[in-house]
């Protein structure tokens, strides 16, 4: 499809939308909306604001994290679900790494009978305890086992008809400090990245739908995040790696993001290799990203309608799925 869209995803404060909120989406730079727990209150709630958003624009992707542990955005009829970490560990000691496909299963399944097209999900950094910010939502601390892990929770996203997203590129998993609250440098060299964060974007290249840019500063690599960098975007994802899919910016709100103004900082991500920048919590630097998108004639997207979820799924169908059943009982085991 040649369906284009804005290359903003952004946020709202509510559950649900306020008249700033209509006419913001009604602009042709916004082409996504995240949701975060504030948006939520029931399954029919949330999925009466999506039907909402969709009226007022088709093209648009509507986003969440849902990966599990603590960063689960939707609960109450939603399958409640342990860390990442948990689910690994749980499926490493019963020798059933298919596990891993039936819970990214469940996650979209869900999600996509509310209406939402797209989970940022999987977390491929390398990580178990090293990070304040990831810990636990690293699915182990190898990366043969996050390679495998993860290969296979986005089979069982792809099955429900969802796309994937890895993140954080190029690694977030070998740094303390959280790029939240403020900036995080990685003093490693490339060669070791190569063998170790960035395998598994090696790895799963053809099977990532998207990838997500994390914002740590590598000085021993490029002077700029992997979001502003050329570098990092074309010369390592795009042509050493070979990755042909769709790169996010995350939260160009985040202290991580660097302290440039925000239209200077999305339209440096535009223009080093990002598909679509996010601003998140902050609705006064959204609308000067959009001011900004359109004096520097920000063109639109074809390639984001991709991240679209591809099935439609009913709940009332997906409750009485005996599928649906067994992985939730298995999870309730391990901590869910």
């Amino acid at each position: 499809m040649n369906i284009e869209y804005g290359r903003l995803m952004l946020d709202i404060d509510g559950t649900s939308l306020s008249n700033e909120d209509k006419d913001l989406l009604m602009n042709k730079h916004v082409g996504g909306l995240i949701f975060f727990s504030r948006n939520f209150e029931s399954f029919n709630q949330i999925t009466n604001l999506v039907h909402e958003i969709r009226n007022i624009k088709e093209n648009i992707i509507i986003a969440v994290d849902q990966e599990g542990g603590r960063v689960q955005r939707f609960n109450k009829e939603f399958t409640k679900i342990p860390t990442m970490q948990e689910v690994a560990k749980y499926a490493n000691s019963n020798n059933d790494m298919s596990f891993l496909k039936e819970v990214g299963w469940l996650i979209s399944s869900e999600l996509i009978a509310a209406g939402i097209d797209l989970n940022f999900a999987p977390v491929l950094d390398i990580d178990d305890k090293t990070s304040s910010i990831i810990g636990d939502r690293a699915f182990a601390n190898n990366a043969l086992e996050v390679i495998s892990l993860t290969s296979n929770f986005i089979d069982g996203m792809h099955e429900a008809g969802m796309k994937s997203t890895g993140k954080h590129f190029p690694g977030h998993g070998g740094i303390f400090e959280d790029s939240h609250i403020e900036l995080a440098e990685d003093h490693r060299e490339l060669d070791e990245l190569m063998g170790l964060d960035i395998k598994p974007y090696i790895e799963l290249s053809n099977k990532l739908d998207a990838i997500m840019c994390a914002h740590i500063l590598f000085p021993n690599i490029d002077k700029y995040i992997p979001s502003y960098s050329r570098y990092w975007l074309k010369d390592i994802l795009r042509e050493k790696i070979k990755y042909k899919g769709l790169i996010f910016s995350d939260d160009l709100s985040m202290f991580g993001a660097g302290d440039l103004s925000f239209a200077n900082k999305a339209v440096k991500s535009i223009e080093a290799g990002c598909d679509m920048i996010l601003v998140c919590n902050n609705r006064y630097e959204a609308i000067n990203v959009i001011e900004a998108f359109e004096k520097n004639d920000i063109d639109l997207s074809k390639k984001i309608h991709q991240m679209r979820k591809t099935s439609n799924t009913d709940w009332d169908d997906l409750s009485r799925n005996n599928r649906r059943s067994v992985v939730k009982e298995k999870l309730k085991t391990i901590g869910g």
